[in-house]
């Protein structure tokens, strides 16, 4: 993932995070940014479809979530979606997966 993705995650707040209505119509916590105020003001156009999703139609969907992932991924955080966990404000650094689990380990292994 790009370096604004990741960055995205670590400079996130309490009140960045926000629930989303994907395409399908299921919820989900995604970081308040300039793309999920557009989706609350209506519908993004749908230019090239994936066929992700089998309930989706390009026609009526409020936006494309392929579209809104990968641009995030790529590092276009703005027209993104990034979906986070309730506790994502408490993301001080970017770490690998491999310095995450010896900090678990450590954690574990000293209770």
């Amino acid at each position: 993932a790009s370096i604004e993705f990741k960055k995205a995650y670590v400079n996130a707040k309490k009140e960045d995070v926000t629930i989303v209505k994907s395409p399908v119509g299921m919820p989900g916590r995604a970081l308040l940014n300039p793309f999920v105020e557009k989706t609350k003001k209506g519908n993004i156009k749908v230019t090239k479809c994936f066929s992700c999703l089998e309930p989706c139609n390009p026609a009526t969907t409020p936006y494309c979530i392929t579209k809104a992932l990968i641009n995030a991924v790529e590092g276009n955080v703005d027209d993104g979606l990034i979906f986070c966990g309730e506790n994502v404000y408490k993301i001080n650094k970017i770490s690998t997966v491999e310095e995450i689990f010896n900090e678990i380990e450590q954690e574990v292994s000293a209770e």
